[in-house]
C-alpha cells in the first residue's frame, strides 16, 4: 500500500523501523515506553485515523524514536557535553498563535544567543559550523524533505513557515520522552490526554537539557533561547531542571489565538482523520489550551516575578525591536548594537517573501463561538486589564 497503512504499528515494529533508518540498536532507558504504549492505544482507539493518517503518525513516532537513538549515540561519542553550562536560558511561551514564533526568531538573531535548529532537533549532534551545512548529507536530506513539503503544502507554509535551517520549537526534544502536547494538537487523543495530564515532566526536561548541552557543545558561550507553547503545562518541571530560566509569556486575544490554533491543526492534519476535524478540533483545542494557561498562571503566581516578562501581541506588532529591547531590560541583559542590527535585518526579511504570514480562519469553522472562548478564558482576560 503506497498511500497509507492499516495501522500506525506496534511498539516493537516502530523500534525496528527506527533502527533500520539509523543503523543503531539502543534507545536508552525505558521511561518513555509507557507513554508510547498509551499513545499507540489512543491513536488506534480514539483518533479515527485514515490510512494516510496512520502513515503520517507512524512517521512522526518513528522520527521521535530515531532522534532518541541519535541523542543516545552522540552522548556516548561526546561525554564532555555533560559539562556544558546552560545558564539563564530564555523560554518563550504563551497560547499558540500569540507571536511566540516571531519573537523567538528575533531573540535568536542576537549573535550572543542560540536557538534549536530544526534539523538538529531531528538528528541531535554538536552543531557543525553553519557554513558546512549545505555539504552535510544529513542536513541535505532533511532540507530536501522540507522543500518538498513547501511544494506539496503551500497553504500550511502560509500558516507556519518552516525550513531545515530555521529555529523551531523544542517540542521535538520532549517527544523523545513521549511527553508532549504536540501529539494532542495533531489528533483526537482523549485517553493519551488524560494520561499525560497526570505525569511529572521533570525527567523529560532533564533529557531536554542534556540535548541542549550536546547540540550547543561548540557554542557553549551563547545563551539558549527556546520556544514552545506547551511549556504552559509543565512550568514546575521546567523550573526544577532550569531553576534560573527567564520566561517570556506572550499575550493575544484568546478569540483570535484559538481560531488561529484550530486552523493550524486543521492544515497540519488535513486528510489524517475522520474524527479530528471541524468541531472536534475546536472542542479539543479549547479545552487543552485553557487548561494549560490555568496551570501556568497558577504556577507562575508561586514563582519569583523577576524571572518573568510579558509581551503583548499588539505591542510587538507595532514595535517589534522596541518590544524585544524591553524584554532585555526586564531581565537586565545587554541589548547590543549587533543584536539590534541582526534583529532589524531579520524582521525586514520576514515581512516579505515566502515567510510572510498569510492565514485566514474563524471560530465558526471549528464549532466555537466567541462567547464560549470568552467564558473559558474569562479569568485570564480579566487579569490583563
Amino acid at each position: 500500500m503506497t498511500n497509507g497503512r492499516d495501522s500506525v504499528g506496534t511498539v516493537e515494529d516502530l523500534h525496528a523501523s527506527a533502527s533500520k533508518i539509523t543503523g543503531m540498536d539502543g534507545f536508552g532507558g525505558d521511561e518513555y515506553l509507557d507513554g508510547l504504549k498509551v499513545l499507540l492505544e489512543s491513536l488506534t482507539e480514539d483518533a479515527g485515523l485514515t490510512p494516510f493518517g496512520n502513515k503520517a503518525q507512524r512517521a512522526l513516532l518513528r522520527g521521535s524514536l530515531a532522534a532518541r537513538q541519535f541523542s543516545e549515540a552522540e552522548w556516548k561519542r561526546h561525554p564532555e557535553h555533560a559539562g556544558v553550562p546552560v545558564e539563564r536560558p530564555i523560554f518563550v511561551t504563551g497560547l499558540p498563535r500569540t507571536g511566540t514564533t516571531a519573537l523567538h526568531r528575533l531573540l535568536t538573531a542576537d549573535p550572543s544567543h542560540q536557538g534549536l535548529d530544526l534539523w538538529l532537533a531531528e538528528v541531535p549532534q554538536p552543531r557543525p559550523p553553519r557554513e558546512t551545512w549545505p555539504d552535510n548529507p544529513v542536513f541535505q536530506a532533511i532540507d530536501a524533505g522540507y522543500r518538498r513539503h513547501h511544494v506539496e503544502n503551500p497553504e500550511f507554509m502560509g500558516v507556519h513557515y518552516i525550513s531545515a535551517d530555521s529555529v523551531e520549537e523544542c517540542w521535538q526534544l520532549l517527544r523523545q520522552s513521549m511527553l508532549s502536547i504536540s501529539f494532542e494538537c495533531l489528533a483526537h487523543l482523549p485517553a493519551y490526554s488524560s494520561w499525560l495530564a497526570e505525569q511529572n515532566w521533570a525527567d523529560a526536561y532533564r533529557r531536554h537539557r542534556q540535548n541542549l548541552q550536546l547540540i550547543g557543545l561548540n557554542d557553549a558561550g551563547r545563551r539558549w533561547v527556546l520556544k514552545n507553547p506547551s511549556h504552559l503545562f509543565a512550568l514546575d518541571a521546567l523550573l526544577e531542571v532550569y531553576p534560573d530560566a527567564l520566561i517570556v509569556q506572550t499575550h493575544r486575544a484568546p478569540r483570535t489565538a484559538m481560531a488561529s490554533m484550530c486552523s493550524l491543526a486543521a492544515h497540519a492534519t488535513a486528510g489524517w482523520s475522520d474524527v479530528f476535524t471541524g468541531p472536534t478540533i475546536g472542542h479539543d483545542q479549547l479545552g487543552l489550551w485553557s487548561r494549560g494557561l490555568d496551570l501556568f498562571r497558577a504556577e507562575r503566581a508561586r514563582r519569583d516575578p523577576a524571572q518573568f516578562a510579558d509581551v503583548h501581541y499588539d505591542d510587538f506588532v507595532r514595535d517589534p525591536i522596541g518590544t524585544v529591547e524591553g524584554v532585555y531590560g526586564r531581565f537586565g541583559l545587554p541589548f547590543t548594537a549587533e543584536a539590534r542590527t541582526a534583529m532589524t535585518r531579520l524582521h525586514d526579511e520576514s515581512s516579505t517573501g515566502a515567510a510572510k504570514p498569510a492565514h485566514r480562519y474563524s471560530l465558526e469553522d471549528f464549532g466555537l463561538t466567541a462567547a464560549q472562548v470568552d467564558d473559558r478564558f474569562a479569568d485570564y482576560t480579566a487579569s490583563l486589564r
